[in-house]
């Protein structure tokens, strides 16, 4: 059987922890991200650092890779557009069985393990589905389309029911006039 020879960055060899239950070994990885991870307001850009710190350990179904992975997501906030830029931390836990094993999402294959599937995985789903650029962000003036948050504080009126546009001028001048009413 001729055996193919799998190179990548996000490769590991565990050719000393096959079937060798208990055994374990730990990688640091410092790999730029091979391509843009992410479809929403936000994304982790191509050449973006990955910093993936991995514990491999040898079980008897296979190979458990466990660890954490920092990053940096960019895009815009989900309120007021701005320009977001975010360091991210993601855990990650994940069985790469046996080859013949029972049916499991990742393979050791070759005596090596391929963690990249793994980590895009967990990056995407950990990327904000609505970014913002401050927890409390009031968006954009629905009128003048501007950052509230930057706004010079003249407050804008609210535009006016046309139902009740005729009574916009019937308001009191002086504080000892009251408006009649109607009996």
């Amino acid at each position: 059987m001729v055996r193919k020879h799998v190179t990548g960055p996000f490769v590991l060899p565990v050719r000393d922890l096959v079937h060798r239950p208990g055994e374990m070994r730990e990688h640091s990885l410092d790999v730029p991200a091979p391509a843009r991870w992410g479809e929403g307001l936000v994304a982790v850009d191509e050449g973006e650092p990955l910093a993936v710190d991995v514990r491999l350990e040898s079980v008897h179904e296979g190979i458990l890779v466990s660890g954490e992975i920092g990053t940096q997501y960019t895009g815009v906030c989900s309120r007021c557009l701005t320009d977001v830029a975010e360091g991210l931390q993601v855990e990650i836990q994940e069985l790469f069985a046996y080859p013949g094993q029972e049916e499991a999402d990742f393979e050791v294959q070759d005596d090596h393990v391929d963690l990249e599937t793994l980590v895009r995985e967990a990056v995407v789903l950990a990327l904000p589905f609505q970014p913002v650029c401050q927890p409390d962000c009031p968006g954009l003036d629905p009128v003048t389309g501007e950052r509230l948050a930057d706004s010079t504080g003249s407050q804008q009126r609210e535009p006016l029911d046309p139902r009740w546009a005729a009574l916009q001028d019937f308001t009191t001048s002086h504080d000892d006039e009251t408006p009649r009413s109607r009996g």
